[in-house]
């Protein structure tokens, strides 16, 4: 047999065994890595979506947390692991888009080692003050900062996080520099908000939210386009003034790229059942998530304007993660 028809030959095995593999999935326990640790959004999402993945799918779905560099180690696990269906990846933006911009090196490529297959959800960030801060609204908040810019800073939940470069592309638009405060994380940066140690952020509105409602920060905008149905009160930055600036704190389902389109396509149409369940949906809005689904295509086109969005913001900046 010539080298051709055994590379041939060998090929058309794999491809009947992953036929065969496809048409037998799931057969055993499936696991979703989740790349940051127990009780973050993306932790909770994983579980909401597991347990109802369980009875769709026939089989076990569990969750394991791998928490470490920006969520990169997470996400590369399931980037390495064997497409076959049986290891997924509940991923964020950071991972998946912002730290290809940020770190020097990365142990996987997002868009080759990946399959996206399905937005689950978009939590809505929000801009809040201390709330003995004298602004009441965006343009307030910005007089306050053109006036003495020296005597305030912002706080984020990481250096390149979302919160981060959110309210970095506030101040540009806005004529204004603030100096950068990080935190390790929503607890500690809302500690010092509510402190006063720092006097303004950009919050995820699952950390942000329950304390405007006991009074102790003040929301002065939401950063999506359109109004969030879950902050319905909550004007955009668009409305107070601030044009072109989108924050969406998305959570997304991901897969080993060569995963075999059978599985996808089935995997797929289960997650778009949950995402619909009455009872997935007021889960994920009491966590102030709302649901989304939709196609791979729809996932890829969110990632490739997300790298449009905030290549220039990090750039401009010079925001940089490891060495």
């Amino acid at each position: 047999m010539s080298r051709f028809a055994a590379g041939l030959l060998a090929l058309l095995l794999a491809l009947g065994s992953l036929a065969a593999a496809a048409e037998e999935w799931p057969s055993r326990i499936l696991r979703i890595v989740v790349p940051f640790g127990p009780g973050s959004t993306p932790d909770a999402a994983a579980r909401l979506l597991a347990d109802r993945l369980e009875p769709r799918l026939g089989q076990r779905v569990i969750v394991e947390n791998k928490a470490g560099a920006s969520g990169n180690l997470g996400t590369d696990a399931v980037a390495k692991a064997e497409p076959d269906g049986y290891t997924l990846g509940v991923s964020i933006v950071g991972p998946l888009v912002l730290n290809t911009l940020l770190f020097p090196s990365m142990p996987y490529d997002p868009a080759r080692d990946l399959l996206p297959i399905s937005i689950l959800g978009g939590q809505p960030s929000v801009l809040v003050v201390n709330p003995d801060l004298p602004a009441r609204n965006v343009a307030e908040l910005l007089a306050l900062l053109r006036a003495d810019p020296d005597r305030y800073t912002f706080a984020s939940i990481g250096i390149g996080s979302l919160s981060h470069l959110a309210m970095e592309a506030i101040l540009m638009k806005s004529g204004v520099h603030v100096a950068h405060i990080p935190f390790s994380g929503s607890p500690a940066a809302v500690t010092a908000l509510i402190r006063g140690d720092v006097q303004l952020s950009v919050l995820p509105a699952g950390g942000a939210m329950p304390l405007v409602e006991d009074g102790k920060l003040r929301a002065l905008a939401v950063t999506l386009p359109e109004r969030s149905p879950l902050l319905p009160d909550l004007p955009t930055l668009r409305e107070s003034g601030i044009e072109g600036v989108e924050a969406d704190a998305w959570i997304g389902l991901v897969a080993p790229a060569r995963l075999p389109p059978a599985i996808a396509g089935r995997l797929g149409a289960a997650v778009r059942e949950a995402l619909a369940e009455p009872g997935m949906k007021e889960k994920l809005r009491i966590q102030f998530i709302e649901p989304r689904g939709g196609t791979p295509d729809e996932f890829r086109a969110t990632l490739r304007a997300e790298l449009e969005r905030w290549g220039p913001v990090i750039r401009r900046n010079g925001i940089r993660m490891g060495r």
